[in-house]
């Protein structure tokens, strides 16, 4: 990794906020309402990463073939919107790391799958104002694993690719931050496991947001 980073660009799902309880309720409201079988928060664990939409085309049987796929979805997004922070939080450790980076002068990114409101308020909400760049999933941009958000944050951050790090949860992050040439950290903490995270492609992990601080701080 160079020795100058910068600018940290984060995942937020997995990586910064615990959303997996929000999220599979909102998946089973959706799921309810249509008549379909409903999923555990493990099972929703293994289906996110990939937006929305790819994440109610693997819960609907028969994924987007269902007659009501798109009522569904906007089903989905309604309830989540009203919801998205009944259960929500930061992991162990996250808001402190933030404060200690932005302290130290590194700027600071969100890039997510999740659609792109959802992801500007729940960075307002939870790390403003550190971290103002905060973009999602929307019809102008491609999605992880593309590097399209991951450029779009670090042109309004004015930051060049070498003097960026990437931090996520899982494969799609892994494959983002090859596709915009940017090095990864992986986090173990997330909606992926370690084991998984080393079977595609890690090449550092850390375990505790002390650990992520430690790895970033010995790169500046």
């Amino acid at each position: 990794m160079p020795n100058t980073i910068d600018t940290i660009i984060f995942d937020l799902d997995g990586t910064l906020l615990n959303t997996l309880a929000d999220l599979t309720n909102s998946v089973n409201y959706a799921l309810k309402k249509y008549q379909l079988p409903t999923y555990s928060q493990d099972q929703i664990r293994q289906m996110v990463g990939n937006g929305v939409t790819v994440l109610m085309e693997r819960a609907i049987p028969g994924g987007q073939a269902f007659a009501e796929f798109k009522d569904c979805l906007n089903t989905f997004k309604k309830h989540y919107e009203i919801h998205k922070k009944d259960n929500t939080c930061p992991f162990p450790g996250i808001i402190d790391f933030i404060k200690k980076a932005d302290a130290a002068g590194y700027k600071l990114a969100v890039v997510s799958n999740k659609f792109d409101l959802a992801v500007k308020e729940l960075c307002q909400d939870f790390f403003s104002p550190y971290i103002a760049t905060a973009i999602g999933e929307s019809s102008q941009i491609s999605p992880k694993p593309a590097p399209n958000t991951v450029i779009k944050a670090m042109e309004e951050l004015h930051s060049l690719p070498e003097h960026c790090i990437y931090v996520g949860d899982s494969d799609v992050d892994i494959c983002t931050a090859q596709n915009a040439g940017i090095p990864c950290i992986s986090v173990s903490w997330g909606f992926r496991s370690r084991q998984f995270l080393e079977q595609h492609g890690a090449s550092t992990i850390a375990d505790t947001a002390d650990e992520l601080e430690k790895i970033i701080f010995s790169l500046a």
